[in-house]
């Protein structure tokens, strides 16, 4: 079992889950309008995979004996002004989720609960990766930008992830 505190605090990482896999969601749509199908393709699997964190948070909810209580989910930014800008957009949300899973830890250290601690360090490792693959895409849109043939690479690039990457 899993305390009233720790019950509220997982859920809540639940929604900020799938608030990513919404997020990351509207940004392939903001691609797609904008016609880099590879960079649309690049958020549609990163919005699966956030989607998945989603449910790893419901099912260890349900396997403590703790109820998983789902809550409304705000809508996403819709529109940003650049490729450069929207990937920014990524870095800034996967640090605010890395804030998150931190405050998690820091909890399940201060209740003593271990089973908590252990499950969120595979999350910890997770958002120091996702950082650091927003980092080098801001880097790579960064350099590409203004120059159509590289853009079109990267473009070409992105659209080749598939969720069996990661």
């Amino acid at each position: 079992m899993v305390s009233e505190n720790m019950e509220k605090a997982l859920n809540g990482q639940l929604n900020a889950e799938v608030y990513s896999g919404y997020l990351y969601l509207s940004m392939a749509a903001y691609f797609e309008d904008e016609d880099l199908a590879g960079f649309a393709n690049w958020m549609r699997v990163q919005a699966e995979e956030e989607l998945e964190h989603g449910m790893k948070f419901y099912d260890y909810i349900i396997r403590r004996g703790a109820s998983v209580t789902l809550t409304e989910i705000e809508g996403p930014q819709t529109e940003w002004d650049s490729p450069v800008a929207a990937f920014e957009h990524v870095l800034e949300h996967e640090k605010k989720v890395s804030g998150l899973i931190d405050d998690l830890v820091d909890l399940a250290i201060e209740e003593k609960d271990h089973a908590t601690n252990n499950f969120l360090q595979w999350f910890v490792e997770e958002q120091v990766e996702e950082e650091e693959n927003a980092m080098e895409l801001v880097a790579k849109i960064k350099f590409a930008e203004g120059d159509n043939r590289l853009m079109y690479e990267l473009n070409k690039e992105l659209g080749e992830r598939s969720p069996s990457e990661d």
